[in-house]
C-alpha cells in the first residue's frame, strides 16, 4: 500500500516544487509613465504589460505606475538609469540629458506623416541603433519600443492662427530643452511646467496655452481651462519605451524577443488608435465647448513651420545629418 501511494505523492510534491521554482524565477518589472487615466499612454502600458506577461507565460510580470506616481520626467528617467525603475515610456527628448542628439526625434515638422514617424523610430532603424549604443554607454539603458500618441496641437484661451498671436505670452513647454526652443519658435515665452501641474497652471494664468495630442487634451479635461484648439500638427508625438540595461541583460533571450515582439505590435496598434479616434476626439472636444481652428479657418501652419524650424536650426545645428537620415526612411 505504501508503494501504491508513494508515486502520486511524489508527483504532487514535484508539481508544488515546480510552481515554487517558477514563482522564484519570475521577474517583476516596475513600469512608470506620466499619462493620466483615459490617455492613450495608459491604455498602451496596460495592454502591453498584459501581452508581455502572456507571451512569457508569466515569466515576466509588470507593475505599472501611471500619472507621475514615481516622479516627474527627470526623476523617472534617472530612476530607469539607476535601476530603481525597470522601464518607462516618455518623449525621446527626455533621454537627451544623456544623449543630447536623441532629441531629434521630437524635432517639429520633420516627419512626412504618422506612418513615417513610426517607421523612423523603430528600434532596429539605423538612427535608433546608433543612439542606443550611446544610451547604453552613457546612461545604462536602451530603447526597446515606441508608441505613437498622436499629432500635437496648440490650445489656448483665445484664438491662435499664427505665431503673432502668441508673441510674448507665457506658454507651457514640456521641461525639456527642445520644447523650450520650439515654444520660442511659436513666438511665445517658454514656461516649463510638468504635466501633473498643467491644469492648475492654465487655470491660474501661469501659462495661457499649451500643446499636446487630442487624447491628452480630452483626458486632462483641458476644455475646462482652454477655449480653442489650433490644429497645427507641429509634432508627431512618438514615445520611446526604454529599459534599464542591467535589467534587460538579466532577462532570457526568449523573454527579450517576446517583449520586443509585443512592443512592435503595440506600436502599430497605437498608430491605429490615434488615426481611428481623431474625428471622434474633435467632435467630443467641440461638444465640450472648444473651438477647433483649421487652415480653412485661417490657421497659418506654414508660418509656424518656417519660424519654428528656423529656431530649431539655430539651437540644434548638429541635428541636420540625423534629420537627413530620418527623411531617407521609406
Amino acid at each position: 500500500m505504501k508503494l501504491k501511494h508513494r508515486f502520486p505523492l511524489t508527483l504532487a510534491a514535484a508539481f508544488v516544487l515546480g510552481l515554487a521554482s517558477a514563482s522564484v524565477s519570475a521577474t517583476t518589472l516596475r513600469y512608470a509613465h506620466v499619462g493620466a487615466e483615459g490617455d492613450a499612454q495608459t491604455r498602451f502600458a496596460s495592454e502591453a504589460s498584459a501581452a508581455i506577461e502572456e507571451a512569457t507565460n508569466g515569466g515576466v510580470s509588470i507593475t505599472i505606475f501611471p500619472a507621475s506616481q514615481l516622479g516627474g520626467v527627470s526623476e523617472m528617467v534617472n530612476g530607469v538609469s539607476l535601476g530603481s525603475i525597470s522601464m518607462a515610456h516618455h518623449e525621446f527628448a527626455s533621454l537627451a540629458q544623456s544623449v543630447p542628439d536623441i532629441a531629434v526625434f521630437n524635432a517639429p515638422f520633420i516627419y512626412r506623416d504618422a506612418e513615417h514617424a513610426l517607421r523612423a523610430t523603430d528600434p532596429t532603424s539605423p538612427v535608433i541603433s546608433e543612439m542606443n549604443e550611446q544610451l547604453i554607454e552613457e546612461a545604462g539603458m536602451r530603447i526597446i519600443g515606441r508608441m505613437y500618441r498622436g499629432a500635437r496641437h496648440i490650445t489656448a484661451n483665445f484664438p491662435v492662427t499664427s505665431p503673432d498671436d502668441l508673441a510674448g505670452k507665457p506658454f507651457r513647454a514640456v521641461p525639456l530643452d527642445i520644447w523650450i526652443s520650439m515654444v520660442r519658435g511659436f513666438g511665445a515665452d517658454p514656461t516649463p511646467v510638468e504635466v501633473s501641474e498643467l491644469p492648475t497652471s492654465l487655470m491660474t494664468g501661469l501659462v495661457v496655452g499649451q500643446e499636446n495630442p487630442l487624447t491628452m487634451i480630452r483626458s486632462d479635461n483641458l476644455h475646462e481651462v482652454q477655449s480653442h484648439v489650433s490644429m497645427t500638427g507641429h509634432m508627431h508625438s512618438i514615445l520611446a519605451v526604454f529599459i534599464n540595461e542591467n535589467v534587460w541583460q538579466s532577462l532570457d533571450e526568449e523573454y527579450q524577443e517576446a517583449i520586443t515582439n509585443v512592443l512592435t505590435e503595440k506600436a502599430e496598434e497605437s498608430l491605429r488608435w490615434a488615426q481611428e479616434t481623431e474625428d471622434e476626439l474633435i467632435e467630443e472636444l467641440t461638444q465640450r465647448g472648444m473651438t477647433i481652428i483649421t487652415e480653412e479657418d485661417g490657421l497659418d501652419i506654414d508660418a509656424f513651420r518656417e519660424q519654428v524650424l528656423a529656431q530649431i536650426n539655430r539651437d540644434y545645428p548638429n541635428f541636420e545629418p540625423y534629420i537627413e537620415m530620418i527623411g531617407e526612411v521609406e
